[in-house]
C-alpha cells in the first residue's frame, strides 16, 4: 500500500507535495508552523488541509500496521494463502481486513466448534458441496454417528454439520461485506417507549421509525440518549426473507441436491443467530460514529467562531453573574481585565431588592467610570437584564449592556488554575470576573476553560470524549496561533497552546518573566527553562513583543525570514521602525516602484481593432494595470526568498501584528430589554447566534428564551448545513413566526422577503 499516493490521490495533491508535507510532520513540527512558516514546502497548504492530511496519515498506517499483524497471525496457524495474502494488502480500509481475518480468529467455544471437535467438520464439507441429487441427508449423515464422541443419531450429525456451516457463512468476508451494505440500504432503525405514560423530552420517538440510510445525525444521537437514559429501546429492523435469500444466492449452488432445504434451514439459523445480530450492532455502531464525527465539526466549528469574536477594548465594565436566593454577585473591571470591586446585589426573588440594586449599580458606575455592563446567560438572565436596562433608561447614563455566554464559567472558577490565579477571591467572584473579561478578550479567557463546557454544539456529553477533546485542542491550537500572543502579558493557559509550548514550559516562561522583567526580544526566549532550539523555531513566529528591541518582534514574520525581510526594507528604502508606528500601508506602491513592470491590457495587446480602439481607450482615460504578483515574484527572485513567504511578509508589513479577529461581527450591546409578552407574530428583530446545530441554528432577540431557525428558515435555496449561512456571534435579521407561550419557544424565519 503506497501511502503517499493514496492521500495525494485522496486530496488532489501531486505526491512530491504530500511527501514533502509528510516529512515535516514525522520531523513533529506543529500543524500551525507548518501551515505558515512552510508553505514553499506544502504550497500554501491551510491548517485544516493539513490536519485532515494528518489524521488521515495516522489511519493509514495503523491500517498497514494491522495488515501486517493479521497476515502474521494467520501465517503462523500456517493457513495463509497467496490469494487471501493479496486480499488483505490490497484492502482499503480497517472493516475488509478484520472481515477477512474473522476465519481465523481464536473465538471462544461455540456450536461450531465442538461439532469440530466431534469430528463433523468433513460432513459439513461435503453438505456444502451439494453434489448428492439421491437418498436422504439422515442416510448420508449415519456414517458419522459416534456415540463415543457424543454424536447419538445422524441427526445429530446433520445438526452439527450445520452448526460447522452456519459459522462458515457468517464468517465467510465477502457475505458479511453484502449483508452489511444491504442492511445499510435497507434497515431501519424504530424506538418505542418504556414507558409510554412517562412525560419525557423522547415523546416524539416514544413510536419512531427511519431508514438507516436517511436517518440524520441530531436524531441519531438523540435517540442514544434516551436509550442510554433508559427512555427509550432501539431496534434495527431489516427484511429477514431479502437477506436469507442474498445468503443463498451464495450458498446454493444446486438446486437438485438432497441437501438444499438443510442450507436454506442453515442460512435462515446463521442469520438470525449470528449474522443480523453482528450487522445491526454493526449498523448502529456506524450509524454513531458518523454522527460524533459531524457533532464534532459542528461543536470544533462553533468553538472557532466564539474563541474568534472580536476583543471589545476600552471597555470598563460592571460584570454580573446572576442568581435567584444567592444573589447577583458583581466584579467591577478596568479596560485591561484588572479587578477593582466586587460586591453582591439581591434583585431577583426571593428579595427582589430592585432600589438597592439600582443603587449599587450607580455608585460603582461613577466611580469606576463604567461604561459597559456584562450580565451571563444562565439563571435568572433575563430577570437581571431587565433590571439592569430599567436602571440604564432610568438614570440616563451612556452605558450599554450584552449577554454573554456563561458555559463553563463555574468549571473555571472552582478550578485548580483560577485558585492559583486569584487565591483570595471567592469561587463567585472569579465566576463574575471571568465573564467580564470573555467581553474584553474571549480567546485568552476562554482558552482557561476545559474547551468541551464552553457548550456550543450538540449532545457533547454524549459523544466520544476522546474524539471531542483532540478537535476541541486543535481548534483552540489554530486559533491562538492565528491571533499571536503577547508574550509579556499572556497567561500561561494562553502560552501553553502556542505552537510547540506546553503547561510546563508556558509556566517556565512567566517564571522567567516574573525574575527578569518584560522579554525585550524574541530570542530571549531560549534562556527559559526547558525551552530549547526546536520549540523555539515552533514557537517563535507566533509570540509578540510590541516594545522590544526589534521592530519585527512585534509581527508574524518569523525569526528565520528576518535577514530577507530586512533586505527587503533596505531594497525598498524603508526604515523597520516604521513598523511600530502602525506599519507601511504604502509598500505596494514601493515595490512598484522598483521591480513593477506595466502590464498592457488586452485592448492594447491586440491590433485587431487598430486606431479605433486606441483612441476609444484613450478617452476612457485607461491606466495601464499593476502585476504585483509579477513584482513580488522579481523581488523574490532578486532576495533568493520564497514567493509565498515573501508574500506574507509584504502582507504583514502593512499592518504589523494585525489581529485576525477584527473580521468577524462585532458584539451586539443593548440598552433595552423586551418581554416574552412584548413579542408578536411577524414581528422583525436584529439578533445574535448563540449556536449552531445539525437542524438550525439559536438565535439572541433579547427575550428569556433564545428563538430557533430552523434549517428551512433560513434560506429560499437548498442548503446542506446551517453553518453554510450563519455562524456563532453572527448578526441576523429574522422574523417570529411561532411563539409557544406554554413552552416558551419562539420560531423564527430569517426568510424576510
Amino acid at each position: 500500500m503506497n501511502i503517499i499516493e493514496m492521500i495525494a490521490k485522496e486530496f488532489q495533491l501531486k505526491e512530491t507535495q504530500v511527501q514533502q508535507t509528510v516529512a515535516l510532520i514525522d520531523e513533529g513540527n506543529t500543524i500551525p508552523f507548518i501551515a505558515r512558516y512552510r508553505k514553499e514546502v506544502t504550497g500554501g497548504l491551510s491548517d485544516v488541509v493539513l490536519r485532515d492530511m494528518d489524521e488521515r496519515l495516522t489511519y493509514l498506517r495503523n491500517l498497514q500496521e494491522r495488515k501486517e499483524e493479521v497476515i502474521r497471525l494467520i501465517e503462523e496457524q500456517g493457513k495463509l494463502t497467496d490469494e487471501l495474502r493479496q486480499q488483505i494488502e490490497e484492502a482499503e480500509v480497517l472493516q475488509r481486513v478484520e472481515d477477512l481475518y474473522k476465519p481465523y480468529k481464536k473465538k471462544k467455544a461455540t456450536r461450531a466448534s465442538k461439532a469440530k471437535e466431534k469430528g463433523l467438520e468433513p460432513l459439513a464439507l461435503k453438505i456444502l458441496e451439494q453434489r448428492q441429487e439421491t437418498g436422504k441427508a439422515e442416510d448420508f449423515a449415519a456414517e458419522f454417528a459416534d456415540a463415543e464422541k457424543g454424536v447419538e443419531s445422524a441427526e445429530d450429525a446433520i445438526q452439527g454439520a450445520c452448526d460447522i456451516i452456519a459459522e462458515m457463512i457468517s464468517d465467510d468476508p465477502e457475505l458479511t461485506a453484502a449483508i452489511r451494505e444491504k442492511t445499510r440500504d435497507i434497515g431501519v432503525i424504530t424506538t418505542e417507549a418504556v414507558d409510554p405514560e412517562e412525560k419525557t423530552v423522547y415523546e416524539m420517538y416514544y413510536e419512531y421509525s427511519e431508514g438507516i440510510d436517511k436517518i440524520p445525525n441530531h436524531r441519531i444521537l438523540a435517540i442514544n440518549r434516551g436509550e442510554k437514559e433508559k427512555k427509550l429501546k432501539v431496534k434495527v429492523k431489516t427484511d429477514t426473507g431479502k437477506m436469507e435469500e442474498l445468503l443463498c444466492d451464495s450458498a446454493i449452488t444446486n438446486e437438485k441436491s438432497i441437501f438444499t432445504e438443510l442450507i436454506r434451514d442453515t442460512v435462515a439459523d446463521a442469520y438470525k443467530r449470528l449474522i443480523a445480530p453482528a450487522a445491526e450492532r454493526e449498523a448502529r455502531n456506524m450509524l454513531t460514529e458518523r454522527a460524533e464525527a459531524e457533532a464534532v465539526k459542528v461543536f470544533a466549528k462553533n468553538t472557532e467562531k466564539l474563541l474568534m469574536v472580536p476583543p471589545v477594548k476600552g471597555a470598563r465594565i460592571i460584570s454580573i453573574d446572576p442568581g435567584y436566593r444567592t444573589g447577583c454577585k458583581i466584579a467591577v473591571l478596568n479596560e485591561t481585565g484588572k479587578l477593582l470591586a466586587y460586591t453582591t446585589v439581591y434583585p431577583t426573588e426571593p428579595k427582589k431588592d430592585i432600589k438597592g440594586t439600582e443603587a449599587v449599580l450607580a455608585k460603582l458606575a461613577d466611580k469606576f467610570k463604567i461604561n459597559t455592563i456584562v450580565i451571563g446567560n444562565g439563571t435568572a438572565s433575563r430577570e437581571t437584564e431587565e433590571v439592569v436596562a430599567d436602571f440604564i433608561r432610568k438614570s440616563g447614563r451612556d452605558i450599554n449592556y450584552t449577554i454573554v455566554n456563561e458555559a463553563g464559567a463555574s468549571v473555571y472558577s472552582a478550578s485548580k488554575l483560577a485558585t492559583e490565579e486569584y487565591p483570595d477571591l471567592d469561587v463567585t467572584v472569579r465566576g463574575a470576573m471571568s465573564l467580564g473579561r470573555r467581553l474584553q478578550d474571549p480567546l485568552a479567557e476562554l482558552v482557561k476553560i476545559p474547551t468541551k463546557s464552553i457548550g456550543v454544539g450538540q449532545y457533547q456529553h454524549d459523544i466520544n470524549q476522546g474524539l471531542l477533546e483532540n478537535a476541541l485542542d486543535n481548534v483552540v491550537e489554530d486559533c491562538v496561533n492565528r491571533v499571536g500572543v503577547e508574550l509579556n502579558t499572556a497567561s500561561p493557559s494562553l502560552l501553553a497552546h502556542v505552537a510547540g509550548i506546553n503547561m510546563s514550559i508556558a509556566g517556565n516562561i512567566v517564571d522567567y518573566r516574573e525574575k527578569n522583567g518584560s522579554f525585550k526580544e524574541r530570542k530571549e526566549l531560549k534562556k527559559v527553562a526547558k525551552l530549547g532550539e526546536k520549540t523555539f523555531n515552533q514557537c517563535a513566529g507566533f509570540i509578540r513583543i510590541s516594545d522590544g528591541k526589534n521592530p519585527l518582534d512585534s509581527t508574524s514574520v518569523h525569526p528565520e525570514s528576518y535577514s530577507v525581510a530586512e533586505a527587503m526594507l533596505y531594497k525598498l528604502g524603508i526604515d523597520k521602525t516604521e513598523l511600530q508606528r502602525g506599519g507601511i500601508p504604502d509598500i505596494d506602491d514601493r515595490i512598484w516602484a522598483v521591480y513593477g513592470e506595466e502590464e498592457k491590457s488586452k485592448q492594447l495587446k491586440t491590433r485587431a481593432k487598430g486606431l479605433a480602439a486606441l483612441k476609444e481607450l484613450s478617452k476612457k482615460n485607461e491606466k495601464p494595470k499593476r502585476n504585483m504578483k509579477r513584482a513580488i515574484e522579481k523581488m523574490a527572485a532578486d532576495l533568493n526568498a520564497g514567493v509565498l513567504t515573501l508574500s506574507d511578509i509584504v502582507a504583514e508589513m502593512k499592518k504589523p501584528g494585525r489581529d485576525p479577529r477584527e473580521d468577524a461581527p462585532s458584539v451586539v450591546f443593548r440598552n433595552d430589554v423586551k418581554s416574552f409578552d412584548d413579542l408578536k407574530l411577524d414581528m422583525e428583530l436584529e439578533g445574535t447566534v448563540r449556536n449552531v446545530v445539525d437542524f438550525g441554528a439559536f438565535v439572541d432577540i433579547g427575550v428569556k428564551n433564545d428563538g430557533l431557525v430552523h434549517i428551512s428558515q433560513m434560506s429560499s435555496k437548498y442548503i446542506k448545513h446551517p453553518m453554510d449561512v450563519v455562524s456563532v456571534g453572527d448578526t441576523v435579521k429574522v422574523k417570529i413566526i411561532n411563539i409557544d407561550r406554554d413552552k416558551q419557544k419562539i420560531g423564527l424565519t430569517m426568510k424576510l422577503k
